[in-house]
């Protein structure tokens, strides 16, 4: 049910100078912002977390699937619901330098991605890539890693831009969840 609606902005204490902005609280970006998880440096002892998260179970890795050479995970930073990345095991950082079996792969994963994208949540579209080095906008540059990023229509607005916030409906543990269960079979 939807919250009781009023003309009058609710006053939260605490956050400042009273306006009639409403907050909405995303502490968990300030691990993003600060640089937390972020590698200590280019190699795989680095604090790599790509390198790190295989060595957990699935649910705490917020692991999707795994293949022989790359692993379908959750973004912990998302764009939009269901934000995923296709991540070779392998610590390297450049496109080239996969091997034909890990390219074949990572091809087929971002395939079974899309599907189970489509199947879960009915996404309309995906921005799919990946930014190569630092000066590409690669967050973590020292290991490879491909974005796919489920999109609706009309699932743009305000709020990134002006707001500098995303919303996102549901617990990243419920759609790694959802994601797992509709991941094609083939691809498991």
């Amino acid at each position: 049910m939807l919250a009781r609606m009023t003309s009058e902005p609710e006053q939260q204490i605490g956050v400042g100078t009273p306006d009639a902005f409403q907050r909405l609280w995303t502490p968990h970006r300030m691990a993003y912002i600060q640089g937390e998880n972020k590698p200590t440096g280019p190699g795989a002892g680095d604090g790599c977390p790509f390198c790190s998260i295989p060595e957990k179970s699935d649910e705490d890795g917020l692991i999707i699937a795994r293949g022989a050479s790359v692993y379908a995970v959750l973004n912990l930073y998302p764009y939009t619901g269901g934000h995923l990345m296709v991540v070779p095991f392998r610590h390297i950082a450049d496109y080239t330098e996969l091997t034909t079996e890990e390219t074949i792969e990572l091809a087929d994963y971002t395939k079974a991605a899309m599907t189970a994208l489509r199947t879960a949540s009915g996404a309309h579209g995906f921005n799919i890539g990946m930014n190569q080095g630092t000066v590409a906008g690669a967050g973590i540059a020292a290991h490879l890693h491909q974005h796919v990023v489920p999109r609706w229509g009309g699932d743009t607005n305000f709020m990134p831009v002006i707001g500098r916030t995303k919303v996102l409906p549901q617990l990243l543990a419920d759609t790694r969840q959802l994601l797992a269960d509709a991941w094609p079979k083939t691809q498991a």
